[in-house]
Formats: structure tokens, C-alpha cells, sequence
């Protein structure tokens, strides 16, 4: 079983200002690959909450796959991939690289995605867009990969050859 966290990022869905579509459509995907959704929490595009939240749910939590939703988009109050790339240890470029690519055969918009996606210890963390439509679109791509991916980052999986 896959153990998930899932973080929107939005201010205005943190004063309950706008209802949050993402974050059931990430879980309704995760049933895909039979993952388990242990923490939700939608809190403002501020960075260091954000960063707080994803050390919470990597340190204290001990998730298998932290997933946000929200703040990769070019204004201001965008900081997700900010607070991502200050907790991670190690980076995946090849999942928001996967996300953009396919993201790009449905709109030229894709490119301005600033996704990013990396490991803190054993907790994989990727950023997602913040719409239901383009969070689909983008776990349809990493979806099929990223159990292999976790096993791996368990130490319970080996050879990545088919």
C-alpha cells in the first residue's frame, strides 16, 4: 500500500473562499494503483508553510508520495516548486519533464509549468498543476511508473529492465 499525503496549495481555497476540485480528482486516481490517501490539507501559497507541510509529512508521517496540487504557475504568489526544491534531497526531473512533454500535445500553456518533483529520505514529492483537468492529464503520464518507483525507493524493488 501506498501511503499519500496530498498539499493544495491556494489561498483562496485555504479561507474557504474556493472549493478545491484537484484534490478529489488526484484521489479518485490514485484507486488506480490501490494508494492510500493518510493526509490532506489545503493551505495558502506561502512558502515556508508549504515547506513545513512537506517536512511534516516526510519526517513525522514517513509517506511513501507527497502530492501537490497548485502554486507551479508564473505569479507571485506561486512558491510550491520554491518550498519543493528547498526540502528535497535529491531531484526526478524526469516526472515534471513527462508531465510538461504530454501536458504540451494538449496546450502550448504547458511550457509554463514550473513543476518540479524530488526525494526527501524515502518520501517522493511532485508537484501537479492546480486543475482538475490538468492533474489528470499528468498522473494519466506518471501513474503507471510511479509504484515501480516507490519500490524502489522502499528498497523493495531492484531491476528497472524490462
Amino acid at each position: 500500500m501506498i501511503k499519500v499525503g496530498i498539499i493544495t496549495a491556494s489561498d483562496k481555497g485555504s479561507q474557504g473562499k474556493r472549493e478545491d476540485k484537484s484534490a478529489p480528482a488526484i484521489k479518485e486516481m490514485l484507486k488506480q494503483i490501490g494508494a492510500q490517501v493518510v493526509e490532506y490539507v489545503i493551505i495558502p501559497d506561502e512558502q515556508e508553510q508549504i515547506e513545513n507541510t512537506l517536512k511534516s509529512m516526510s519526517d513525522d508521517l514517513k509517506l511513501d508520495l507527497i502530492l501537490t496540487t497548485g502554486g507551479t504557475g508564473m505569479s507571485l504568489r506561486d512558491v510550491t516548486p520554491e518550498a519543493t526544491l528547498k526540502v528535497v534531497d535529491r531531484l526526478v526531473p524526469g516526472i515534471p519533464e513527462a508531465m510538461r512533454a504530454k501536458s504540451l500535445e494538449i496546450t502550448n500553456r504547458a511550457m509554463l509549468s514550473r513543476a518540479a518533483a524530488g526525494i526527501r529520505k524515502q518520501t517522493l514529492i511532485i508537484n501537479l498543476p492546480g486543475s482538475p483537468k490538468a492533474v489528470a492529464e499528468c498522473l494519466d503520464v506518471i501513474l503507471p511508473a510511479l509504484e515501480h518507483g516507490i519500490e524502489i525507493l522502499r528498497g523493495e524493488g531492484g531491476e528497472c529492465a524490462r
